[in-house]
C-alpha cells in the first residue's frame, strides 16, 4: 500500500488546535473492539478524550473480497484523515487486519498515527520473550498478525518463535461482550498449545476484541499474556503526555 494509494491531504494535514486533555480517535472495524480498547485507556491513559469511529463494513467487505484490497485500504485511510482534520491529537486503529495502512503514512502524519498491535509487538520483543503463542479467532487476523510480528523481529535482529492458534469459537462471545464464554474458549484452546510448547515465554492475543480475556487467561494458565489494548494505551500516553513521536 503506496502513499499514492491513499489520500494525499493527510500528508500535509495540520491539525487543529488541541484540548487541554488529547483527544485520541480510535478507528475500528467492529464494536467488539470497542470497550476493551476503552478499559484500556481508562486504566493506562484516563485523562484522554476517546473519539470512536466505526465503520462495521470493513471485516465483511474485506472477507468477501479475499484481504484488504487497494480500494478498502483507501477508505481506510480516509477515515484516519478524517479524524486528522477534526483535531485528534492522536489516532489509533483498532483492528489488526488494517494495520498495515499505517505505515505508509505513519511517518509524514503530523499526529501519532499507530497500527493495532505495534505497541505490543514492541513490548513481547522488548522482554526478550523466544517463544510466543499468538492468538486469533480467524485465520485472516492470525496470518496478518503473524507476518508482521516476525517482520519486525527479524528487522530488529531478534530470533522468536511465533506459534499460532485460532479459535472460531471465540468470535460470537467477543461480539456479545460474555466475558466469561470468551475466557473458556480461549482456555480450551490454549491449554493443548501451550502443553505442545513449554518453553512459551508470552500469550499474544492478536484482536482487540479478546482482551477482556488477558486477566484471567493470565491467572488461570499461569503465563504473561499481552493485549493489543494496553500497550497501545501505554504508549500513547507516554507519547502524547512527553511529546514523544
Amino acid at each position: 500500500m503506496s502513499p499514492a494509494q491513499l489520500p494525499a491531504q493527510l500528508l500535509t494535514q495540520v491539525p487543529t488546535a488541541s484540548a487541554p486533555r488529547p483527544l485520541v480517535a480510535l478507528i475500528s472495524a467492529t464494536p467488539a473492539s470497542i470497550p476493551p480498547v476503552t478499559a484500556a485507556f481508562a486504566d493506562a491513559f484516563p485523562d484522554a478524550v476517546l473519539w470512536n469511529i466505526l465503520d462495521d463494513r470493513l471485516l465483511p467487505e474485506a472477507e468477501q473480497r479475499g484481504g484488504v484490497t487497494d480500494e478498502l485500504a483507501q477508505r481506510m485511510g480516509r477515515l484516519i484523515e478524517h479524524a486528522v482534520r477534526e483535531g485528534a491529537d492522536a489516532v489509533l486503529l483498532t483492528c489488526s487486519l488494517y494495520g498495515p495502512v499505517t505505515a505508509a503514512l505513519r511517518e509524514a502524519a503530523p499526529v501519532p498515527l499507530l497500527p493495532p498491535d505495534g505497541a505490543a509487538f514492541d513490548a513481547v520483543l522488548r522482554a526478550g520473550h523466544r517463544r510466543i503463542l499468538l492468538v486469533a479467532s480467524n485465520s485472516a487476523s492470525m496470518n496478518d498478525s503473524r507476518q508482521r510480528l516476525l517482520q519486525q523481529a527479524a528487522s530488529e535482529g531478534v530470533q522468536v518463535e511465533v506459534d499460532a492458534v485460532v479459535v472460531p469459537g471465540a468470535v460470537r462471545p467477543a461480539l456479545e461482550g460474555d466475558q466469561e464464554a470468551l475466557t473458556e474458549a480461549l482456555y480450551s484452546a490454549l491449554l493443548p498449545a501451550l502443553a505442545e510448547h513449554p518453553d512459551t515465554g508470552a500469550v499474544l492475543l492478536a484482536q482487540y476484541s479478546l482482551a477482556p480475556a488477558a486477566p484471567a487467561l493470565a491467572s488461570e494458565l499461569g503465563r504473561r499474556i499481552y493485549s493489543s489494548p494496553q500497550a497501545a494505551a501505554e504508549l500513547l500516553h507516554q507519547q502524547l503526555t512527553a511529546g514523544v513521536r
